[in-house]
């Protein structure tokens, strides 16, 4: 297979491009400075992508790559696939569910804890000496909060798990209810806001979810709420959530993703009652070796004209 030509966009793991390099050719794109004419000049061995939550392949990339056969994504996110476009060219797609359900479950449980205690304020509160003057504020217990959950796929259901484990009471909202679930469904996501303390964004980004966190579902959730969103940032309407923590209408945030990352708010960096992380949900050593072990497990698969192990299209 080293023959094979496999773009990689974007870095992404040591790991996972050691153990690309072994077997595949690997095009590292991010290395060259006229992308666009290496692309052509590598074109006719280009057989696959590596995708992820930031970088995919859109109808104009697979266009330009004849021989393009398959994608495999190191996200479970696909949403920087074109998967019409893919299905109408034969193209198939992969991505890496199961293996980082846990890290990204306990980063939602983190970030509510962190949000309702203040860790990060708390942790400043030391380090800059204000302790020994003292005036430390009260916080707000996370055990007992009903937790309302946008999207109960495996991810959900792995934050449920564990926010139970803290005596919360579970609610959600998905495109169907689950009668086999013992927990709280609510039709709309207004409803389900207007009935949590904290509201976990764990669906897919489509057309439909995008900006589903709005203003009308921000208030919903109320001066005493918490949004946590391990989702993908174009799920919440960012300028609004911004409005809302500075004007004091939501109680707090817990944001792992937004809407054009590496950019962040700069507003809010100077909210105490925020706690932003780099898109870090999956980033664990045991984690991101496990799905670039199962992206490579796909490549072999669908070289060797075997069954793919996650297939998406």
């Amino acid at each position: 297979m080293e023959s094979i030509g496999v773009l990689m966009p974007i870095p992404m793991s040591p790991y996972l491009e050691q153990e690309l390099e072994k077997r595949f050719n690997l095009l590292k794109l991010w290395t060259v400075p006229h992308k666009a004419q290496f692309i052509k000049d590598h074109a006719t061995s280009i057989r696959a992508i590596i995708g992820n939550a930031s970088a995919g392949a859109d109808a104009e990339l697979i266009d330009s790559l004849p021989k393009l056969e398959i994608v495999a994504s190191f996200s479970v996110g696909i949403d920087k696939v074109d998967l019409k476009y893919c299905k109408e060219k034969g193209v198939r797609v992969t991505n890496t569910p199961d293996v980082l359900t846990d890290d990204v479950a306990d980063i939602a449980i983190g970030l509510s804890l962190a949000v309702m205690r203040r860790l990060s304020e708390s942790d400043r509160y030391v380090r800059s000496g204000l302790w020994k003057k003292g005036g430390y504020k009260l916080t707000t217990k996370f055990t007992g909060k009903i937790v309302g959950i946008l999207g109960l796929g495996r991810i959900g259901k792995a934050v449920a798990k564990r926010a139970e484990a803290f005596s919360c009471p579970i609610a959600y909202f998905s495109r169907t209810e689950k009668p086999e679930l013992k927990y709280k469904y609510y039709p709309t996501v207004v409803e389900l806001a207007s009935n949590c303390d904290v509201l976990v964004v764990a669906c897919p980004l489509t057309e439909e979810t995008r900006h589903i966190i709005n203003r009308e579902v921000i208030d919903a959730l109320g001066p005493k709420g918490v949004l946590i969103n391990i989702g993908r940032g174009h799920h919440v309407d960012e300028p609004e959530l911004v409005s809302a923590l500075l004007e004091g209408r939501l109680g707090g945030a817990g944001l792992d993703v937004y809407q054009n990352e590496p950019e962040v708010p700069e507003q809010l960096f100077g909210i105490e009652n925020v706690v932003l992380l780099p898109h870090a949900g999956s980033d664990t050593t045991e984690t991101c070796n496990a799905m670039a072990d199962l992206v490579i497990r796909n490549l072999e698969a669908h070289f060797l004209n075997k069954p793919l192990l996650t297939p998406v299209v």
